[in-house]
């Protein structure tokens, strides 16, 4: 009796955790990302403020504010960040109910050029974080982004069109997340295409569909997303 008991629980407790996502709603991501150079310096500033939904809008997902300081070697194509982000999440449905992050992150950002019209650009995060009733934890991410303007041959013309590539893998660092609770290696993997549009050299808008998928569900995103030089 005790042993179908405990079945009968485990199944419900599984039913329930499945039903957490529902991964045929499509949710939405609006998205401000900023850079500034200082002036006559290798150093800048730069970031992003993210409002995430699990549906179009009215189910909050998440809340992230990022922000970091910038250095650029002269004549290497990379910049360096170390910056400070926090994260509100909220959980799937109804529920009012929300947890909190907080992480410091280190970045190398390579970008490069092959050919006439493919920006390249190679993103590699370290994440140190700090989660809501969780131990210590570390991620390590990985991005890949690919720009090709269609009717120009670059990203700062006004009015180019441009297709936008992304695929973004994450691993996470520490297992053991305390109160004998452990995750996997693999975190999660976002997969995405979009179109974008320059209106001058400072700005661009990018609309797209990103699919991220995670050891318990899948699901797709819209994203609207702004990027801002300044």
């Amino acid at each position: 009796m005790k042993y179908l008991v405990f079945c009968i629980v485990a199944f419900v407790s599984i039913s329930s955790l499945n039903a957490q996502v529902d991964e045929n709603q499509t949710g939405a991501w609006y998205m401000y990302f900023y850079n500034h150079q200082f002036k006559n310096s290798q150093f800048g500033i730069q970031g992003d403020f993210q409002y995430r939904d699990w549906q179009f809008l009215g189910d909050t997902e998440q809340l992230l504010l990022r922000s970091g300081l910038t250095f650029t070697p002269k004549e290497s194509g990379i910049m360096f960040t170390l910056g400070v982000a926090n994260i509100t999440t909220g959980q799937f449905g109804d529920s009012n109910e929300t947890s909190n992050e907080n992480r410091i992150y280190q970045e190398a950002l390579l970008t490069q050029k092959v050919g006439s019209r493919f920006f390249i650009t190679h993103r590699f995060r370290f994440e140190q974080r700090f989660v809501e009733a969780q131990d210590f934890r570390t991620r390590y991410r990985y991005n890949l982004f690919i720009n090709v303007p269609f009717n120009s041959k670059s990203l700062a013309t006004p009015k180019t069109l441009y297709g936008a590539f992304y695929n973004e893998l994450f691993m996470n660092g520490e297992r053991n997340i305390g109160d004998n609770r452990n995750v996997e290696l693999f975190d999660r993997n976002r997969n995405y295409l979009g179109l974008g549009y320059v209106l001058n050299p400072k700005i661009r808008f990018q609309v797209g569909w990103m699919n991220q998928t995670t050891n318990a569900w899948s699901k797709g995103q819209l994203q609207f997303s702004m990027h801002h030089n300044f």
